[in-house]
């Protein structure tokens, strides 16, 4: 019978290689379903991958999708690479885009100057992750609860506040009844960075947080610590490096660019806050946290990647009648195939005959 057996040592280089089969996988199967699904598989890779960019607008939409994919995905990396598993970034990031909200309004019809409100938005959004993150993070060095379960539950109380939220307190009053707060004040929408676009400079704080994320784990002792502690847990404890301390820099971090990506959502495209605020960001970047390798400069490429599978899904609707969810197929096509390659990086089949 067919067995797994763990490789003496795994290999380095495939471990690199190996998200480029993923990816190489993923679009052989995107192809086939377009097949099974009963449209042309050249024309649906030409509508999912070149129809998005084919014109600056679309690259400007491209890279306002992954802006808070590479927010969320490089925080997640930090708390990853020390085996601190922050599953509900999604949630940080609704509680985040809440608390940034909340100072918009605040300062609705006032005379403050859009530098002093953008400040206290983005203060304010990443307060609000951390804050969401530090439940998970107490409960876990308080109590040794699973930080995955806590995360994730989590995501759907935030789900539920920000619905409360849109349905009363921040209700627009001359909204018809609609889920969604008044539209914000120039003075609260961050400022374009190309004319006729939707692009705004949260995706240059984007590029700033992954330069800072790289600093951070590959230059700074504590970065040192976080990666000792994911590669050697014991090694960790027996250098003196605090597991608690580990656990609360991995949540935190995360809950802060999850915040700042909610933030960049409601002060950006959105414009305003609604129960809609994510599309799934908080979740897909996790894949691209994986597919990166948890570098942050793979998490730029990834998160380029993952955003044009979301403008993909979108095209595939307007124009070959697909539900726009397909993208979240391509989503699942690719997180499979890259833990499928991973298992072969640390274990090989091996044959071994049945016993009576």
């Amino acid at each position: 019978m067919l067995r797994l057996e763990r490789r003496p040592e795994a290999s380095h280089i495939m471990s690199y290689v190996s998200p480029l089969i993923a990816i190489l996988l993923m679009l052989i199967g995107g192809m086939l379903l377009f097949l099974f699904l009963g449209k042309s598989p050249l024309e649906g890779f030409k509508v999912f991958f070149f129809n998005p960019i084919s014109d600056l607008y679309g690259v400007s939409e491209l890279l306002l999708k992954a802006t808070p994919l590479m927010l969320c995905a490089v925080g997640l990396a930090v708390g990853f690479r020390a085996n601190v598993w922050n599953i509900g970034a999604e949630g940080q990031l609704i509680v985040g885009a809440i608390c940034a909200s909340a100072v918009a309004l605040y300062f609705y019809e006032s005379e403050a100057s859009q530098f002093l409100v953008l400040a206290l938005m983005v203060l304010a959004g990443a307060i609000g992750g951390m804050l969401w993150a530090s439940v998970p993070a107490f409960l876990k060095t308080t109590f040794n609860t699973n930080e995955i379960l806590v995360s994730l539950m989590l995501v759907y109380v935030a789900q539920l506040l920000v619905s409360w939220l849109v349905h009363g307190p921040m209700m627009d009053p001359e909204g018809f009844n609609f889920p969604q707060s008044r539209l914000f004040e120039d003075s609260a929408l961050l400022p374009m960075m190309i004319e006729g676009t939707r692009l705004n400079i949260a995706f240059m704080m984007a590029c700033a947080t992954l330069l800072i994320g790289y600093i951070f784990m590959y230059r700074s002792f504590a970065g040192f610590q976080m990666q000792v502690a994911g590669y050697a847990a014991n090694a960790a404890r027996y250098a003196g490096f605090s597991a608690k301390r580990m656990v609360w820099m991995g949540l935190l971090s995360g809950g802060a660019m999850a915040g700042l990506a909610g933030m960049s959502e409601v002060a950006g495209p959105m414009g305003q806050i609604t129960d809609n605020v994510s599309q799934g960001y908080g979740f897909a970047a996790i894949i691209v946290a994986f597919v990166a390798r948890l570098n942050p400069i793979g998490i730029f490429f990834a998160s380029l990647l993952m955003a044009l599978l979301y403008l993909g899904g979108e095209q595939a609707q307007q124009y070959m009648n697909l539900p726009s969810s397909i993208a979240n197929v391509f989503q699942g096509m690719l997180l499979l195939f890259l833990l499928g390659s991973d298992v072969f990086i640390n274990y090989r089949i091996r044959w071994k005959e049945a016993t009576a």
